[in-house]
């Protein structure tokens, strides 16, 4: 690996990174430095810096909460920089199934919680939105949280190519034409009531099934299931 240089990424800052704080361009940096040390000796490092500052931007336009921007850029850019590992590397391992939807705030979010908890490291679980929102629908959490699994730490985000090409199956709810198609991956859509602006009672059902049709998807992939306590 190679030695990681304590350069500022201020460089390839966007507008919107130019108008942070001292401490949140800190926290920037340091999430720079954090993937380079991760991912360097797999990608350069304007390489890594270019996904950083890009998935930074991915959320400052429409993010109400400057503070935490840093930390869930670098959440995202280590998805992705995870994703084009998979796709560079071209080797089997654990499935990973792509969960899509319009605002990946309901729906695909508990669907990420139930593939993640009960998969366990046999199988890889991510999500995005279209059109993704600002946070994730409190009575979803709450829900979620019914049957012991914690959505709470999760946030809205879009998908990229990378991580859909990186993707074994994709699986739609309700995105239409605005669902990426890539040749040779399984895509399967599930119709599902959106959960947004409904109340935990109503969102239990929806729950309960995103739960079944994740239990018949992991049978199907030959992952075998952890149980939740």
């Amino acid at each position: 690996m190679s030695t990681i240089d304590p350069v500022s990424v201020g460089e390839s800052l966007s507008e919107h990174q130019r108008n942070l704080s001292v401490d949140q361009q800190t926290a920037l940096h340091s999430a720079a430095v954090r993937l380079r040390q991760d991912f360097g000796q797999y990608f350069g490092a304007e390489t890594i810096e270019r996904f950083l500052t890009s998935s930074y931007d991915q959320f400052a336009s429409r993010a109400s909460f400057d503070n935490y921007l840093p930390l869930l850029a670098e959440r995202f850019a280590r998805q992705r920089l995870q994703a084009m590992q998979r796709i560079e590397a071209d080797t089997d391992g654990p499935p990973i199934v792509l969960f899509l939807c319009v605002h990946n705030a309901g729906r695909s979010q508990m669907a990420m919680g139930f593939l993640t908890a009960f998969a366990g490291e046999n199988a890889v679980a991510w999500s995005g939105g279209s059109e993704p929102g600002g946070i994730i629908n409190p009575a979803a959490v709450d829900a979620m949280a019914e049957v012991g699994i914690d959505i709470s730490e999760e946030f809205p985000k879009p998908w990229t190519d990378e991580i859909v090409r990186a993707a074994d199956v994709v699986i739609t709810m309700g995105c239409g034409d605005a669902c990426p198609i890539f040749p040779g991956k399984r895509y399967e859509e599930w119709t599902l009531e959106d959960p947004a602006g409904l109340g935990v009672e109503s969102i239990r059902p929806i729950r309960d099934e995103i739960e079944q049709r994740v239990r018949t998807l992991l049978a199907e992939l030959n992952v075998d299931v952890v149980e939740v306590n």
